[in-house]
């Protein structure tokens, strides 16, 4: 029978898929797994189902020498050598697709918090500030005629296009291919250059994976590229920002606001981000809904059960 370590809790959706498969011990408390603890469960695994708080790596790979699938509960697999998996035979997979719905839905709920400072407004309301309705209390940006710059036209961002454009936006995108034909007169989508991007957006929201190409992808240099009206939003990953140049062109005015769900050095937030009105700070939200958060750990699952039954995962990573 098989083995299967779960370095982290998952749904029971995903949990009983692999029930169905082999033999499962899974880490079942809310702070990390131990190294030790991991790397004794790994000796004689078939099979790892990580979350992307996991760093798949050399040592990750020696602990666990019969491995053949490690499944990432993540869209991104930025977290894990790919490399390093390819040459001990490991297959990698992760989920994508499940998720793009709840990402897309943040990422407009963030455009709209920051524009219309809903954030701001909430504090002030629980810190119990008096106040009286004014016709230029706390007054926002609308969205409808401004244009939506998405940086990374995958599904999560032709998602969040969908959304804007109900909204009223006109959509702009910067991606290493067009999108087909279809798409862009559907989404009355077009395609730009990353400058033009940056300097005609109203919300440029990033929407592209992680890498090395895209690390600090937004830095001063880009910040100082957008309008000073302009808000940036992130529901990627953290370090495709440069948090304390933000911070800086947050403080001088440089943009108008900034809305972020991930961190460069996550769970840690650049502290000159903390105290700034125009920024909306939340803990890695993207796919937190019941529904999705299930459908990626079965879609994990399914992975595992397909390789171990020697036939191909529903979704291989093939970087």
């Amino acid at each position: 029978m098989s083995r299967i370590v779960v370095t982290g809790r998952i749904p029971e959706a995903g949990l009983d898929v692999l029930r169905r498969a082999g033999e499962v011990w899974a880490w079942d408390a809310d702070e990390p797994i131990p190294d030790d603890v991991r790397d004794r469960q790994l000796a004689t695994a078939d099979a790892a189902v990580t979350l992307l708080t996991d760093r798949v790596d050399d040592a990750f790979l020696a602990a666990g020498p019969g491995l053949r699938v490690v499944a990432n509960v993540a869209v991104g697999y930025n977290n894990i050598d790919v490399a390093a998996c390819r040459e001990r035979g490991v297959v990698v997979t992760n989920t994508p697709g499940v998720l793009t719905d709840a990402t897309a839905d943040l990422a407009m709920a963030l455009t709209l918090m920051v524009t219309r400072r809903l954030g701001e407004g909430e504090r002030l309301i629980r810190a119990g500030t008096p106040w009286q309705w004014g016709m230029f209390m706390m007054l926002g940006s609308g969205l409808q005629g401004r244009q939506l710059g998405v940086i990374g036209m995958g599904a999560i961002g032709e998602a969040l296009a969908d959304r804007a454009r109900a909204f009223g936006m006109t959509i702009a995108y910067h991606n290493r291919r067009a999108v087909d034909a279809a798409t862009e007169e559907r989404l009355g989508a077009r395609l730009v250059g990353l400058h033009e991007l940056l300097e005609t957006s109203d919300v440029v929201s990033l929407n592209c994976p992680y890498s090395d190409a895209t690390h600090h992808l937004i830095d001063a240099a880009a910040l100082d590229r957008m309008q000073e009206t302009a808000f940036l939003v992130n529901t990627a990953r953290g370090p495709i920002v440069d948090e304390a140049a933000l911070a800086t062109a947050l403080r001088d005015g440089r943009i108008a606001g900034a809305a972020l769900d991930v961190f460069e050095h996550e769970p840690d937030v650049h502290p000159d981000l903390l105290g700034l009105d125009n920024v909306v700070l939340v803990p890695h939200l993207g796919s937190a809904t019941i529904e999705t958060r299930s459908a990626m750990a079965e879609l994990a699952a399914r992975n595992v059960v397909e390789i171990l039954a020697g036939r191909e995962p529903l979704t291989p990573v093939s970087a």
